[in-house]
């Protein structure tokens, strides 16, 4: 198990108050939200601060403080809006500062080592034969995931962190493609997508993105490793139709540009009351997404 880091002098001061007030160590552990093992070294006199070590600190303690300020505002802001609102209040910082990057295995890290390696020298020409697709879910009410809340240990209870739910948020699950030469149409999925679904799904929208994209000239295809679009019904299915799959690694949905396409759109979508006006707006957004390519490319 990795070292957890040291008690704070606030935690500190709440161990000794909690063990003169006759709590138990576990009872002190789970009330200030560290280990048990922690607690006991603290009341024995055997906790010693470690040598602090790793890469330097991103921020500024002033940094810092502004930071906490623009949290404390509203507790349900997303990862992008926090960045935004500190580069706009003199705090440089990164996706990575302000939230742990995505878990990948050694073998993942490896194969996703290999894969940039392979890439590395594409051109321009070689990207753009390439028909970038995803599924995403946009949620009328909190976003794809839930709402989530920023806040510190003891503060779970806490009105400002706390928010209303309903149990079965209405949602808009949808597939779509992109290449550099635009969008292709939205396909609107109702429940799971299995292997036979995921292939009706290329047959009727796949293919019409590609030829409103590049007519007759060939293309490359990406998806990610969802187990529809890895069964072997599915690869069959673009074997018979002549398509190549580009490789992708596990757990990379960083790299798909589409993402950027989502998350630019999910914003005009929440707070509509029905699934037909949300399907409506994400249509107008299509549309004007693939005007901007065209704007672009002009």
């Amino acid at each position: 198990m990795g070292k957890t880091a040291d008690l704070t002098a606030v935690q500190k001061a709440i161990i000794n108050t909690l063990k003169r007030e006759g709590k138990t160590q576990k009872e002190i552990s789970e009330r200030i939200g560290c280990s048990q093992s922690a607690v006991s070294r603290h009341l024995s006199g055997k906790s010693v601060g470690r040598k602090k070590c790793g890469k330097k600190r991103c921020t500024t303690r002033r940094g810092d403080r502004t930071l906490r300020k623009i949290v404390e505002k509203d507790r349900f802001q997303t990862l992008g809006d926090l960045r935004k609102q500190c580069t706009e209040s003199g705090v440089e910082t990164s996706r990575a500062t302000m939230h742990r990057r995505v878990l990948l295995n050694q073998k993942q890290r490896q194969k996703l080592l290999t894969w940039a390696t392979e890439k590395q020298h594409w051109t321009v020409a070689q990207w753009s034969k390439v028909l970038f697709s995803d599924e995403s879910k946009f949620c009328m009410s909190f976003g794809n995931q839930g709402a989530r809340v920023w806040r510190k240990t003891g503060e779970k209870e806490m009105p400002k962190c706390l928010k209303s739910s309903v149990k079965y948020p209405q949602s808009v699950k949808v597939w779509g493609a992109m290449s550099a030469a635009g969008v292709g149409p939205l396909c609107f999925i109702k429940g799971r997508v299995n292997a036979a679904s995921y292939q009706e799904i290329l047959e009727h929208f796949m293919l019409p993105s590609a030829e409103k994209l590049y007519g007759d000239e060939d293309f490359v295809i990406q998806h990610d490793l969802a187990p529809a679009h890895s069964a072997i019904t599915t690869g069959k299915w673009f074997t018979d139709h002549g398509i190549t799959v580009l490789n992708w690694p596990a757990n990379s949905p960083d790299l798909n540009p589409i993402e950027n396409l989502w998350m630019v759109s999910k914003p005009f979508t929440s707070g509509f009351g029905t699934v037909s006006r949300c399907q409506v707006v994400l249509k107008k957004r299509n549309l004007h997404l693939h005007k901007a390519f065209q704007q672009m490319e002009a």
